[in-house]
Parts: C-alpha cells; sequence; structure tokens
C-alpha cells in the first residue's frame, strides 16, 4: 500500500483497489476515492482523466501485485512441477477467509460491471486475468510431462479453468456473505486437478 508520503497516484490506485472491492466499480465516486487516497480533485484529475482511466492504472497494478505475490509464495519451492500447481490452488483456497473485499479479485469485480459499457476497461481487466492465468502454464505443462499425462485439453485452457472456478467462487462468497460456498468450490478444483494427474483423493477440510 502506499505510504503517506507516496505519490498521489500511487494512493489513488491503492485507493481504487481497497473501495471498488468494497463498493463496486460503479458505486464508487471520484469523491469516494479522494477521500480514501486523502487527496483533492485536482490531484485526482491531474493523473486520471476520467475514473476509468484509474480503473485501467488499478488493472495493472492488481496483476503486477497478483504475480509478485504468487510468484513468491512458499509453493514456488517445490521441485516437482505439479506440487507447484497443487500448491498455488491450495494457496487460493487457503485465501478465501476474512472479510469478502479483501480477497475477492478487483479485476474481476470490475470486469462484472464494465465488459458491455466500457471496452477500454475490460481490455484492462482480461489482461489481468488472463496475464495471471497465464503465469500457470509452464508449470502446468511440464507437470503434463513429468507425470506422463495426456488428453484432449490444453495447459493454458485448465490455467484458464482455474480462474473460472476462483472467479465463480467469489460471487458465490458475495452472494452468500461469507466463504464457506467458495471454499468448497475450491476444495473441488483441486480434486479435479488431482483426478487429472491420476493423484489418490486426499482429504479436505
Amino acid at each position: 500500500m502506499a505510504t503517506r508520503q507516496a505519490p498521489a497516484k500511487d494512493k489513488l490506485i491503492d485507493a481504487a483497489v481497497k473501495v471498488v472491492r468494497e463498493k463496486g466499480f460503479n458505486a464508487t465516486s471520484v469523491d469516494d476515492l479522494c477521500r480514501e487516497a486523502g487527496v483533492t480533485k485536482g490531484a485526482f484529475f491531474h493523473h486520471f482523466p476520467t475514473k476509468t482511466d484509474l480503473g485501467i492504472a488499478a488493472a495493472e497494478a492488481w496483476k503486477v501485485h497478483a504475480n509478485a505475490l504468487f510468484g513468491n509464495a512458499p509453493y514456488m519451492a517445490h521441485e516437482d512441477p505439479l506440487e507447484r500447481f497443487l500448491g498455488y490452488l491450495t494457496f487460493r483456497r487457503d485465501m478465501l477467509d476474512g472479510p469478502i473485499a479483501e480477497f475477492t479479485c478487483l479485476v474481476g469485480t470490475m470486469v462484472q460491471e464494465s465488459y458491455g459499457t466500457l471496452p477500454e476497461l475490460r481490455e484492462a481487466c482480461h489482461d489481468s486475468i488472463w496475464g495471471h492465468a497465464l503465469t500457470l502454464v509452464d508449470d502446468i505443462e511440464a507437470a503434463r510431462a513429468r507425470h506422463g499425462v495426456t488428453g484432449n485439453w490444453t495447459s493454458e485452457s485448465l490455467a484458464l479453468h482455474t480462474q473460472a472456478v476462483l472467479q465463480g467462487a467469489f460471487i458465490l462468497a458475495k452472494a452468500d456473505n461469507g466463504a464457506c460456498a467458495a471454499r468448497h468450490s475450491a476444495d473441488h478444483l483441486i480434486r479435479y486437478v488431482r483426478m487429472l494427474f491420476n493423484l489418490p483423493p486426499q482429504a479436505m477440510e
């Protein structure tokens, strides 16, 4: 997060990440963002001509943050690429806890509201979601080769499927006002991947 001494632009991006996850993109006003960031409207419009421009910048920052978070997670130390992939899924499942706004996805939230009306923001969200999903492809492909797994599917399609399940889990959490159903969905995803790679069932929490 931006510090008090950070540039206004960084503060506004951090404010967008926080407030949009709490309220949604459409319900978040420029006043909300300035209040959260502790900056003036003049500072806002100096850096971002519109709220959409800030949303685009926030989507890029979200992708960079996510890739750093998961790229440096403990499971990355596993030598077996399949263990790294399963470690990623378990890590994502374990994140489904606490306040909903703190574990749901900024770009998933924004794209649901903007896909038909704000094409530039939709593209930024697409780049963020696809960009993160594709970081999984090398490990999935290496795991298939190492464990002799074939089938009429691609590593890219499985990587994107993980994001489809997780984004759907976030929607369930919002609808249910809690993480229980979302965690069950993530558990099913882990079971599915273990089945694809011919691993025995694993007890879930």
